[in-house]
């Protein structure tokens, strides 16, 4: 009788718990899509592998979705995920490096064509900062990080964080200038 009884628990329980992480998987897909790509696009500059490094990074966390613990981590942790997917590519591949036109993101239809030519410098001075300073800006800008939670997910100290965000400005701003100067000395 007991069997009975367990047999007839057991598939209710599983298909709850199924139907639970359902729920959790599609309001994190719901709430955050939008932040991880965006990032994932920053990292890479090619709107089709952040699409596939974002499928990826979220196809990675449904399958470990019983390890976030803490809901407000969410984020952290999928950028984490994302961090790592984006590390296997090259792990995977050697790409030819060439110059292309960067997609538009969806953020940025409405832009006049200032604006976009504006766009599309910041993202080459962005490039060209150095990958330490590079990455704890980008997610302060494009993912919304405190230097707390950027000093988690790149495992790093703190002050690190700070001073690496304020040498990544320093050096961003420096850039920037170098332009203005060889465009006016140019016009």
């Amino acid at each position: 009788m007991f069997t009975k009884l367990r047999n007839k628990i057991q598939p209710s329980t599983v298909n709850n718990d199924m139907l639970n992480k359902q729920k959790r998987y599609d309001a994190l897909v719901k709430v955050l899509h939008a932040d991880i790509f965006r990032y994932a696009y920053w990292l890479c500059g090619d709107r089709h592998v952040a699409e596939d490094i974002t499928q990826e990074t979220f196809l990675r966390a449904w399958k470990s979705l019983d390890a976030l613990k803490d809901e407000k981590a969410a984020k952290a942790w999928l950028i984490t995920i994302l961090r790592r997917e984006n590390a296997r590519r090259f792990e995977r591949k050697q790409f030819d490096y060439t110059d292309t036109e960067e997609g538009q993101l969806e953020d940025n239809i409405n832009l006049t064509l200032e604006q976009k030519m504006e766009q599309t410098l910041l993202r080459r001075q962005i490039a060209k900062l150095e990958p330490e300073y590079r990455e704890p800006l980008l997610l302060q800008v494009i993912a919304g990080f405190t230097g707390e939670e950027i000093a988690q997910v790149l495992e790093l100290n703190q002050n690190t964080v700070l001073t690496r965000l304020f040498r990544a400005r320093n050096q961003l701003k420096d850039l920037l200038e170098f332009n203005q100067i060889r465009d006016v000395n140019n016009g």
